[in-house]
């Protein structure tokens, strides 16, 4: 295999956390061959260093030591050679969570931008790679799942998979150890669930029956007329926990992460809160398939693995696909209209809670994602916006406002169609130049599709930092929206988390008691006007004052004890409400066109 790189990964020591790689280039460079590790993973917009994780590394060539030189954080180069160069190195692996790669005894799991070092040069050339049992009796039943395409392998078994490019290669995270298996077919193409962890009970059988609707009803989404799916093959590989939740999307498959009381229970048929959680995270990696992964941001085609890559469009890949996500469970049938009126709310109220969405739009939120998003800190909730949220709130005004504004003729659905035919059906399929999404073709698109201008909602809501008007908006589809902040208790206008036996402020939002007071985050509370504060206590120590009441809260800041008088306000978090109603007619039936 002349002009293919070639890898080789085995867990080596499960107890040390290590994976053994291999990597063989048969034609290397003649001045040097360059080596580099990603730092980044597509889908999580935060540079992580995977790098570091490298504990040693040696090359060889001829059968002999060359010499290997790192020459930054990330990139490697070895000696000259005119004989193929084989690197030998390990990779810690104890990130449990969907980003890196985890392993020991009970399992294995990678992404390739944790273990993969990319060949200068050769990443359009074809890649393979054997991935290895590890050895001894206890793991004789280890299997293995990936979307990766088999080579020398057996679907679940260990052998050679392969790869056309390197991009393809990192793009197919691998699942290995003892896990559960389920698989079922959504418009033709089959479909893996794989669990692993201890579930006692756990019902596979609803699991994918119920998947099987969410895909579907995407499938059918974006190719109305063929219903195929841009895959051969999908894996929903989900690591239970005892606590929990994330999720990052691929080409071909998922990495899930969840608390195992939110999996199904064998002769439980309610639908839980875990449970409607779990279906909504799968919806939501599920609908990536084609927004994200296919439809991309221009700055993401090709991505470039060294550093960030800015854009202002995240609002419309996360905060429309969290839009979809939640939809498609009631299109799907698996919860009713007033329980998807519950999420809708949920979520508003979650936006309405921090200053932050008066002060940054969706699109500065996207564009900050590296520096605010994904490194917030205890003033993010006075700061930041949320473009998952938010976005997903901005989703919701374009679509009612198009189904009102057309009469009925046209929808999100019918943009959302019109990106995937232009922009992403086709993405991979070779072509390099064009694929990308501007933010200029972003709004084009909407206007162009829907026969509408729809710049007022762009100034106000993705560049703009106005409150989206859900009463405004749903009322026509025959919801109502209300408040219900009448009969709010005192508070102190911040939010506590649990730090060992003590309560502490984790975010104090702008404006309420506590700020207005001086407390401050991070403050550990002592005592509310002599008595001891608990993590479970305040709201009911708190609930004997009145709005208005004059407290004094002792804190602990660092090591110095200090005391505060806080006048109580009431707790304005906001208790969005949404209410289906049955009537007039025609509400129902733009509802009906909307929902189901």
């Amino acid at each position: 295999m002349k002009n293919t790189v070639e890898y080789t990964i085995v867990p080596i020591d499960p107890a040390a956390h290590l994976f053994g790689v291999s990597l063989t280039v048969r034609t290397p460079s003649a001045e040097g061959q360059l080596f580099s590790l990603p730092a980044w993973i597509p889908g999580s917009y935060m540079i992580r260093e995977f790098a570091r994780n490298i504990v040693r590394i040696q090359a060889q060539s001829g059968g002999r030591k060359i010499a290997i030189e790192k020459l930054d954080k990330h990139t490697w180069r070895t000696a000259p050679s005119d004989e193929p160069v084989v690197l030998h190195y390990e990779v810690y692996a104890w990130d449990l969570s969907v980003r890196a790669a985890h392993l020991d005894q009970t399992h294995g799991f990678f992404n390739g931008t944790s273990v993969f070092l990319r060949v200068h040069g050769m990443e359009d050339t074809p890649h393979v790679v054997d991935i290895r049992r590890p050895e001894g009796p206890a793991y004789e039943s280890w299997r293995v799942a990936t979307a990766l395409r088999e080579l020398k392998a057996k679907r679940y078994g260990f052998g050679i998979y392969a790869a056309d490019n390197y991009d393809e290669l990192i793009d197919h995270p691998v699942e290995m150890g003892s896990f559960a298996l389920a698989t079922f077919n959504a418009h033709g193409v089959p479909h893996d669930i794989v669990i692993t962890g201890q579930v006692p009970k756990l019902d596979m059988a609803r699991l994918a029956s119920d998947l099987k609707k969410v895909c579907e009803a995407q499938i059918a989404l974006f190719e109305p007329k063929t219903r195929r799916a841009p895959m051969d093959r999908y894996v929903f590989m989900t690591l239970a926990v005892g606590d929990g939740y994330g999720g990052l999307e691929h080409r071909a498959s998922t990495a899930l992460i969840c608390s195992r009381n939110d999996l199904p229970v064998q002769g439980q048929k309610e639908m839980s809160d875990g449970y409607r959680t779990f279906l909504g995270l799968c919806s939501h990696e599920y609908f990536h398939t084609w927004n994200v992964k296919r439809i991309k941001p221009a700055t993401f085609a090709p991505y470039d693995l060294n550093s960030e890559g800015y854009t202002s469009l995240l609002w419309l890949f996360e905060g429309f696909t969290s839009y979809y996500d939640d939809l498609m469970l009631v299109r799907s049938g698996l919860i009713d209209e007033q329980q998807y009126c519950k999420l809708v709310a949920k979520t508003a109220n979650s936006v309405l809670r921090g200053s932050g969405r008066n002060k940054q739009s969706v699109a500065e939120s996207s564009f900050d994602a590296w520096v605010k998003y994904y490194r917030q800190d205890e003033n993010a909730p006075n700061a930041v916006v949320s473009y998952y949220a938010k976005g997903s709130l901005v989703a919701l005004a374009f679509d009612l406002t198009i189904r009102e504004g057309t009469g009925g003729k046209r929808s999100l659905d019918d943009v959302m169609r019109a990106l995937w035919q232009r922009y992403g059906k086709h993405f991979f399929e070779g072509r390099k130049e064009g694929l990308g999404i501007s933010e200029s073709d972003a709004e084009a698109i909407f206007d162009e599709v829907t026969g509408l201008k729809l710049r007022k909602l762009f100034d106000r809501y993705v560049r703009g930092t106005d409150d989206i008007p859900l009463d405004k908006l749903l009322a026509p589809f025959g919801i109502t929206a209300s408040d219900n902040r009448k009969n709010a208790r005192p508070g102190l206008g911040a939010r506590t988390t649990r730090e060992a036996n003590d309560c502490k402020l984790a975010n104090v939002y702008e404006g309420g008691p506590a700020h207005r007071a001086g407390l401050s985050a991070g403050d550990l509370l002592i005592a509310v006007d002599g008595l001891r504060v608990t993590p479970t206590n305040l709201d009911g120590l708190l609930s004997r004052y009145d709005v208005g009441d004059v407290v004094t809260v002792h804190v602990f800041r660092r090591d110095e004890l200090m005391d505060f008088a806080v006048a109580l306000a009431p707790d304005d978090a906001p208790q969005l409400k949404l209410e289906v109603i049955a009537k007039p007619a025609s509400a129902v039936r733009k509802r009906d066109a909307w929902l189901k």
